[in-house]
């Protein structure tokens, strides 16, 4: 991958003239995901044009110039590392353009969509709170949270028979653990959460108010997800912030409250954005990597003694949950210089889309990718990204709540068994359940 000059990156006119590199298949339509994620498709593009253009049509509820889709993990990794050719400022970090909407773009901008220097002065701000060092002084707290948890979720399963996995499982630990971290009154914090999950499931009707591919969402494009619910919550921070201004305390809200980045307060505007983004990270997608280790183990019911009998293997089934599961499904990048991946040419200001479920199934990486192991060593997958600076702020606290929870199931439940059909969110951004009826069968 080689920069072939230093253009200012701009919008690429008529690229939507290009045909798709493989128009029979369809990662990108937010309908394929509620049948879960599109392997067999990953597959093909991985295979055959691993550097693939894929144009955005009413089709797949996209409008934009299209863009070059990346699925094998070398290509993902190059891309992630390379910043200053792929950009997460320029354009931001969703497939939706907004390079040409420089209100939109200013105003949703969070810590995720800046590069280097000001993206490194920003999470330094909350660098130790989510330090692997800090993280290590959480692991009592989280097992005792994931005890509670998984007892309630048990006699739950005990007098009616079944549980909600997600529900009564997977999003307690994470909501829980970040709360305290955040700095949220315990009271705010079933509020708080359900506003996350209206923004951040914005193709989802049954959870958004503002369907973001079946409903005019224009009159909130300065809102982050183009979601009127994000509204509520930049407000909620700024009224919580303004209390702790002056005030000096060790919860995140109160650190942006106070913060100066080059001598200047952040405005209430990027207090709401950072916090939101924080909400979002370090809850949904912990919570779904949970959701789909409960479904993994349901799928494979010899995972649960394994773990039981050789608890030495609850690092390396850790590591496998989170390349299995993968809550995040792709992120953007905007190439600032005409550049190449994998011998195809990249013109400036094209727009570069990495799918790291797809990644994290690249056969030259992962032997018998579709095989869950839990002794596969080493796994080197990008579900906290491919490195460079975005690496995941939140990585060594998900690794904890997964390492918690599967040590904690292990120890109580002798199998987790289908109790329904699971119900999938629809989305392309996050790979997510929203139903997952399961027997707890005790010990």
């Amino acid at each position: 991958m080689s920069p072939a000059d230093n253009s200012p990156a701009t919008s690429v006119p008529g690229r939507a003239s290009r045909p798709d590199s493989l128009p029979h298949l369809d990662i990108l339509g937010h309908d394929v995901y509620e049948h879960g994620a599109p392997h067999a498709a990953y597959d093909e593009f991985r295979s055959t044009a691993p550097v693939a253009w894929i144009n955005e049509t009413a089709a797949n509820g996209h409008d934009g110039h299209g863009f070059w889709s990346l699925t094998a993990h070398r290509d993902v990794v190059a891309v992630h590392k390379d910043w200053r050719t792929f950009s997460s400022e320029v354009g931001g970090t969703e497939i939706e353009e907004l390079e040409h909407d420089a209100p939109a773009l200013a105003a949703r901008r969070t810590m995720l969509e800046t590069d280097p220097p000001r993206h490194t002065k920003l999470r330094q701000l909350v660098n130790p709170a989510f330090s692997r060092m800090a993280v290590e002084t959480y692991a009592q707290h989280a097992t005792s949270l994931m005890a509670e948890v998984l007892d309630d979720a048990m006699a739950a399963a005990h007098t009616t028979g079944s549980v909600d996995g997600v529900r009564a499982v997977a999003r307690e630990l994470p909501i829980r653990m970040i709360t305290g971290l955040l700095g949220v009154p315990d009271a705010d914090a079933p509020q708080l959460f359900h506003w996350a999950d209206q923004i951040v499931y914005n193709a989802d009707p049954d959870y958004s108010p503002a369907v973001s591919d079946r409903t005019d969402t224009d009159p909130y494009r300065l809102l982050p997800f183009r979601s009127p619910v994000s509204l509520k919550v930049l407000d909620y921070v700024q009224r919580l912030s303004a209390a702790r201004r002056g005030v000096a305390g060790g919860d995140v809200l109160s650190v942006l409250a106070n913060a100066l980045v080059d001598g200047h307060p952040l405005t209430e505007r990027e207090q709401g954005t950072f916090f939101l983004l924080l909400l979002i990270a370090g809850n949904e997608t912990t919570r779904h990597a949970l959701s789909h280790g409960l479904l993994a183990l349901a799928e494979h019911p010899d995972v649960l003694p394994r773990l039981r009998a050789q608890p030495e293997l609850l690092d390396s089934a850790t590591e496998e949950v989170l390349r299995w599961t993968c809550p995040q499904l792709h992120f953007r990048r905007t190439a600032t210089a005409a550049t190449e991946i994998g011998g195809i040419k990249i013109a400036a200001g094209e727009k570069v889309v990495t799918w790291y479920l797809a990644a994290n199934f690249d056969p030259t990486v992962f032997a018998d990718p579709h095989t869950f192991d839990i002794e596969r060593t080493p796994n080197p997958h990008v579900t906290f990204g491919g490195g460079g600076p975005h690496l995941c702020l939140g990585q060594w606290m998900a690794r904890l709540e997964v390492r918690t929870f599967l040590a904690a199931l292990a120890q109580r439940a002798d199998r987790v068994e289908l109790a329904g059909e699971p119900r999938r969110v629809r989305s392309n951004f996050i790979n997510g359940l929203k139903l997952l009826p399961l027997h707890l069968v005790p010990r």
